[in-house]
């Protein structure tokens, strides 16, 4: 099968990248500057798919197309919408299916475990935001422009992923000798994904046919408080240090200086409450998949992060 990943120097996009190329599909990986390191077997293309003539020419050709490509986080108002028309369109004059590598924002604040039949009652515009983005490919799918699934999943964190909140805040930190901190609230169970185990999951949603036209929620490792999966970062970076957090008006203050922050207080109803998916749809229709422990995943992404500081 011939799979473009759109995103592809990202966290996801690489993960992603890794599984495919070990399930035997041909591959393009594109980014902005066609400049992703891949193995000599995968095509390399430049494009950005904010401009719908190079969203045409990275679709064309492809069976699968991988949406793992965003607009910065503080542009995502602005830019997500007429990214998503040009995938689209460009999946579809290719007679491309799609798959959509989306987050959970759309269900904040939670209700109870994040399922499929969850509420998507966001207020918030981001949140808004990603209910519209999967409205507007699920409907192209609806109406026969082509094939489309979507995948979410929750706080990630794993080799790759240094636009990571774990990592920027808490790995990064810990290894230049400064207490690693969490966001908001440390003692609420929270669903973090591995990003090798995401990739398994979305190479079936790339694979398999019955997932087209739906949404899934990707399996993950059982929950695990910010304040234990930071402890595990203190065990891997080999010293102990207190654990700290970041309370919103810390983060709202330093919003007043850098757009990135000011754009992530309102993902504090993520942390200010259980935050927990359920995958159990996935799991009955496609099977169990692997997902790694923890303390293994900390220890791969701590080693990984230490080599490319």
């Amino acid at each position: 099968m011939k799979v473009t990943i759109l995103g592809a120097s990202g966290g996801t996009g690489r993960a992603l990248i890794k599984e495919l190329r070990t399930r035997g599909h041909e591959l393009t990986a594109v980014n902005r500057r066609g400049n992703v390191a891949v193995p000599g077997d995968v095509k390399v293309m430049a494009a950005d798919v904010s401009s719908a003539a190079d969203a045409n020419r990275a679709c064309a050709g492809a069976d699968v197309v991988v949406l793992a490509a965003q607009p910065p986080y503080q542009d995502w108002v602005e830019h997500w919408p007429p990214m998503m028309r040009n995938v689209i369109d460009g999946a579809s004059a290719a007679g491309a299916k799609v798959v959509f590598t989306d987050n959970l924002y759309a269900y904040a604040p939670a209700t109870g475990p994040l399922s499929e039949a969850s509420p998507e009652h966001a207020t918030d515009k981001k949140g808004m935001l990603r209910r519209s983005l999967g409205q507007m490919l699920l409907g192209a799918h609806e109406r026969g422009e082509l094939r489309a699934t979507i995948g979410r999943f929750s706080d990630y964190y794993g080799p790759d992923s240094s636009s990571s909140g774990l990592v920027m805040v808490g790995i990064t930190p810990a290894l230049r000798g400064l207490k690693p901190r969490g966001l908001y609230h440390l003692d609420h169970p929270h669903t973090f994904h591995f990003l090798p185990d995401v990739a398994r999951g979305f190479a079936e949603l790339v694979e398999r046919p019955e997932a087209d036209g739906k949404v899934w929620i990707l399996p993950a490792a059982p929950p695990i408080t910010q304040r234990e999966l930071l402890t595990l970062v203190n065990k891997h970076v080999g010293k102990r240090r207190t654990v700290g957090r970041i309370p919103l008006p810390a983060m709202r203050l330093a919003g007043l200086f850098n757009p990135l922050l000011r754009e992530s207080t309102s993902t504090v109803v993520q942390y200010d409450r259980p935050w927990v998916v359920d995958a159990t749809r996935f799991e009955e229709t496609f099977g169990a998949i692997e997902t790694t422990p923890h303390d293994q995943a900390i220890a791969e992404t701590v080693a990984w992060a230490r080599a490319n500081r």
